[in-house]
């Protein structure tokens, strides 16, 4: 007896390209990861250890841990992804510059065939965008905001004004509402864009409509993440009415 394979299975599966993510350990939020990801694009996720302790300078500094780091990375290279994101805003921005560029070294020397990291892709995106004046809104403690007004400064990135949340845990909880009412507070006139910092913030769903509302572009940690190491690897995230993806659109392979 033979069969027809096609009844059976159909046509065949897009061919997948990976990207490898090293995320905290407290990360709850892989599906919005995905939302910005073509459908040809698969995730490969992995965790950084555990750190006992709340969201404070202490825990980004461990969750920055170049050991720590450098083992995820190579975890994470089995599937064989054509890019490796770090996505940790507060670990990546908590040592400055130079800790940013530092981690980023880190992900390539234990074989990442290229490396992003939320701060790094902020900045990228700034960049793209040509802005270097903003607003910022963050779910932390004032110490952890500091440092990225900090990080920031050294980019000659004006601040214009910023509100952190005082959050010490359970981010990933944040609500759309309290957001949105937390970019309507901090909003400038003289602010060309705002930044909505921490990947453990859910924000996908409402990133056009806040654009629209303030009338500039709204970049959170998550989608600038996902932006930079789609780039790395020849491709656009999915983002529809987002300004950053409007902006910095590359063509699309075409199917053979």
């Amino acid at each position: 007896m033979t069969f027809d394979l096609t009844l059976v299975a159909g046509p065949e599966p897009l061919a997948q390209h990976g990207i490898g993510v090293v995320a905290p350990f407290d990360f709850a939020l892989d599906r919005e990861l995905w939302r910005w990801t073509p459908d040809d694009v698969s995730l490969f996720m992995t965790r950084l250890p555990y750190v006992p302790v709340p969201v404070t300078v202490e825990m980004a500094s461990a969750l920055s841990d170049h050991s720590s780091v450098r083992r995820a990375t190579r975890d994470v290279l089995a599937p064989e992804p054509l890019a490796v994101a770090y996505a940790c805003a507060s670990g990546s921005f908590i040592h400055g510059k130079t800790g940013e560029l530092a981690l980023r070294q880190t992900m390539l020397t234990a074989g990442a065939p290229t490396a992003a990291t939320t701060s790094g892709s902020l900045i990228e995106s700034l960049a793209l965008l040509d802005i270097s004046r903003i607003a910022v809104v963050t779910p932390y403690i004032e110490a952890v905001t500091d440092r990225l007004l900090s990080y920031l400064g050294e980019y000659a990135i004006d601040v214009v004004s910023s509100v952190g949340m005082g959050l010490l845990s359970h981010i990933w909880k944040v609500g759309y509402g309290e957001i949105v009412s937390a970019v309507s507070s901090v909003d400038r006139p003289e602010a060309e864009a705002v930044f909505i910092s921490c990947t453990n913030v859910l924000t996908y769903d409402i990133i056009a409509p806040l654009e629209q509302m303030i009338g500039k572009p709204v970049l959170t940690a998550n989608q600038v993440t996902m932006c930079s190491a789609l780039r790395a690897m020849g491709r656009s995230a999915v983002g529809p009415g987002q300004s950053l993806i409007q902006l910095t659109q590359m063509p699309q392979p075409t199917a053979t």
